[in-house]
């Protein structure tokens, strides 16, 4: 959501920077534009639209300068428009800014009273009048001026600032959005996500909340909110800026549908020991002791991460027998949850950045509870709250609590609409479930190395669905022409059901919705017609018989039945007009094959359609604020 990029050093900034917000387009945005310093102050260029509508504008009146910032934003105060796109100026300062002011409006009427003109809707110009305004008032240098001014603000922000006093600096700032700075030789970057900058230098460090820096070509000093100086370690980055691109593919989502055999490969890859019928949760800290002494686990999530969530709850409570809830971290966050040191809190996040999901993790810490996570990556918010509990409860609440972080190994998902991180989560989700009931003893050896061997043959079936695409065409022609679609599941495709219905509904746009198969009959049959198609997830569950029955009702009333259906399964299939087969698996992880045939779905009817499948309106990848 919004990106961020910035530079400085001997090198002409602007094209460093749109390539770097190209990059970042995926995060979702409606304008975008530039500030840049040079000798003869601060020159600013901004657009609505796409990137290439800035391109257009700087090709036309270019900008010279090597201090610069750029911004994408997606529009939270304020419309999309010209004059609400960032950066924001006042007075030679220029800020651009991810999240949200709690309290702009009390600010900008203080601000109003003293003589200061706002010229956007938008939150963020506050930023702009405040540095400027402790700059006149004698701070001591540029990041004095940012602390002073943060130290007025509520609310959760990524910034980054330039001034035409200060040109050879960027100063940026991090508060619950994500943030990144890179050190080059001679040269220093900005961004919001690592691909912006992946191209000029492969060592970083990822803000801590509250924490300010200060970029220069001589190098990169970051400060806590106290102001003082804070060491730390740059991080290497080992994948590659390839990893991000198309690699002949029409969409990155086409792209990282046909990645998933790998990378859920790679997310099991060394965390199974069939010889001891284990798990090694690299990562993550989960003693017997603690384990056994659980009395249940909350899961927090948002979106497709609480789709996986719900199918990991059928995987925990089966092999761990521990009871499971699985909360909208959104809806956690806003009331009053029941939870103690007898409660695991597992948070589940794409990202790592999604503000409520950290929130949760944060009010579910204060109440008590452990909290592990399962994250794409490394380094982000909710892993690092993750990473610590209060030691000092360890030996009241009998041995070591848990902490720590499951990294799937997904690689960079560019595509909005999550395809890949959701079977990864999967695959962690089914590591975690395995451990917990080795830990708790309600899972033998013998029956973990079925289910750990039955996972490890995953990628291999996986494989095998991908390479059924074509098949997928006739029903993707049939649901493209519809404005409603119906998908249901029972059991352990319920959540696929779920998951299947916001793929089509985030990239083409069409209405669609879940249901759990057994409550088609409580509301939703009232909708089947011959113009529905009926999307029914029909493989081998134990209430397969029911869905039969379900199958039956539909094609009663004249609705169009597409089934997924297990390979061999003769009777499912006669009862749709086009039957989509997946290898046959055990219940628990046939969402892990079942899913694919609906994310190409998805993916075909939003191609069909000529819909922007990458970058669905509305939506950004990292839902930074609420």
């Amino acid at each position: 959501m919004c990106g961020i990029v910035g530079y400085v050093g001997p090198r002409p900034c602007v094209d460093i920077i749109l390539s770097g917000l190209k990059r970042l387009e995926y995060r979702g945005y409606d304008s975008a534009g530039v500030a840049v310093v040079n000798g003869t102050g601060l020159a600013i260029a901004r657009s609505k639209g796409k990137l290439k509508n800035l391109v257009a504008v700087l090709a036309e009146k270019p900008i010279a300068g090597c201090t610069g910032i750029g911004h994408t934003r997606w529009a939270t105060h304020g419309k999309p428009s010209d004059e609400n796109a960032h950066p924001h100026s006042y007075a030679g300062v220029a800020v651009v800014h991810n999240g949200i002011i709690e309290n702009h409006l009390e600010l900008k009427a203080a601000l109003c009273a003293k003589g200061h003109k706002f010229s956007s809707e938008t939150d963020t110009e506050i930023f702009a009048h405040l540095i400027a305004g402790a700059l006149d008032a004698g701070a001591r240098d540029l990041a004095a001026a940012v602390h002073a001014a943060l130290d007025q603000v509520s609310g959760t922000y990524a910034i980054a600032v330039v001034s035409a006093k200060r040109p050879e600096e960027i100063v940026a700032a991090k508060n619950a959005s994500p943030l990144v700075v890179g050190f080059g030789k001679g040269e220093s970057f900005l961004a919001s996500d690592v691909p912006a900058i992946l191209e000029h230098t492969r060592d970083v460090v990822y803000l801590e909340e509250g924490e300010l820096a200060l970029l220069t070509q001589a190098g990169i000093r970051i400060e806590g909110p106290d102001s003082q100086p804070r060491t730390r370690a740059p991080r290497r980055i080992e994948w590659s800026a390839v990893a991000a691109e198309k690699e002949g593919h029409k969409h990155f989502m086409h792209k990282e549908i046909f990645e998933q055999p790998r990378a859920v490969a790679d997310t099991i890859r060394g965390r199974i020991s069939l010889e001891q019928g284990d798990v090694t949760l690299d990562g993550i800290e989960l003693g017997e002791e603690y384990a056994r002494s659980l009395e249940r686990l909350v899961v927090v999530a948002c979106g497709t991460s609480w789709h996986a969530g719900l199918s990991g709850r059928l995987m925990i409570e089966a092999l761990a027998r521990l009871p499971v809830e699985v909360e909208l971290a959104s809806e956690f966050r806003y009331r009053d949850p029941i939870v103690g040191p007898k409660t695991l809190c597992l948070a589940i996040s794409q990202s790592g950045e999604t503000a409520d999901t950290l929130a949760a993790v944060k009010e579910a810490k204060r109440r008590g509870a452990s909290c592990i996570s399962i994250c794409n990556v490394v380094g982000a918010a909710i892993p690092r709250e993750c990473a610590e509990h209060d030691s000092s409860r360890a030996g009241a609440e009998g041995g070591s609590l848990a902490k720590g972080t499951l990294y799937t190994h997904a690689g960079p998902e560019i595509g909005v609409a999550s395809t890949k991180a959701f079977t990864t989560q999967l695959a962690g989700l089914f590591l975690l479930a395995v451990r917990l009931g080795r830990l708790r003893g309600t899972l033998s050896t013998e029956a973990a190395r079925a289910h750990l061997e039955a996972l490890r043959q995953l990628p291999l079936l996986m494989d095998q669905v991908v390479r059924q695409e074509p098949s997928l065409m006739p029903v993707a022609r049939r649901c493209a022409q519809a404005r409603d679609v119906l998908f249901l599941g029972r059991g352990g495709q319920f959540p696929v059901a779920l998951e299947g219905a916001l793929k089509l509904k985030e990239i083409s746009y069409i209405h669609a919705e879940g249901y759990a198969a057994g409550e088609m009959k409580h509301g939703p049959i009232a909708l089947i017609d011959e113009a529905m198609p009926i999307i029914v997830l029909a493989t081998k569950e134990p209430a397969y018989e029911k869905t039969l029955g379900n199958m039956e009702e539909v094609r009663a009333r004249g609705g169009h039945v597409f089934a997924v259906v297990s390979e061999g399964d003769t009777l499912a299939a006669s009862l749709a007009e086009v039957a989509i087969t997946v290898p046959q698996a055990p219940p628990l992880l046939v969402p892990l094959l079942s899913i694919l045939p609906l994310q190409f779905l998805a993916y075909h009817v939003a191609d069909l359609k000529g819909t922007d499948v990458d970058q669905p309106r509305n939506l950004a990848k990292s839902v930074t604020v609420e």
